[in-house]
């Protein structure tokens, strides 16, 4: 049951990404362009999103202890900013100012043959297989945290 609720979630998600354009990498490099052809309706998307998701969440935790297909809710507890985080940041924003896609809608692209995801998304999933399979470099603590 959880991998059904799984896949209608990723589908209801893939749908809003097409409605909303955010599967249009020129709509989206146009939100991007504030000083040139800016599209501000990307925005809206967004602000949309957190009306809806912030409410959600808060009833959500709330209204019960566990996640309905889990044991626990995972919400991170980290609140610092280390080099590796700040790197990928970086790296992320620029692959999606450069390509016009972030891993979302460049999935949700992919069926619909829009331009440039048939060479970004091999090289998303090889950049994700690499920060999974790169050491992590930062000196840790005792406690394991740096």
């Amino acid at each position: 049951m959880k991998q059904v609720f799984a896949l209608l979630s990723g589908l209801v998600f893939g749908i809003g990404l097409i409605v909303s354009g955010m599967a249009d990498p020129a709509k989206v490099l146009n939100f991007l362009d504030v000083f040139g052809t800016w599209d501000p309706s990307l925005a809206f998307v967004m602000g949309g999103a957190i009306a809806v998701t912030a409410p959600g969440f808060a009833l959500l935790f709330r209204s019960r202890q566990t996640p309905y297909f889990d044991s626990t809710f995972r919400v991170p507890t980290r609140n610092d900013l280390e080099p590796k985080l700040l790197t990928g940041a970086a790296i992320f924003g620029v692959g999606w100012g450069l390509g016009g896609f972030c891993p979302g809608p460049a999935l949700t692209a992919l069926p619909l043959a829009a331009s440039g995801t048939l060479i970004l998304v091999p090289f998303m999933l090889g950049g994700m297989w690499i920060a999974r399979h790169t050491p992590d470099l930062t000196p840790k603590t005792k406690e394991g945290t740096a």
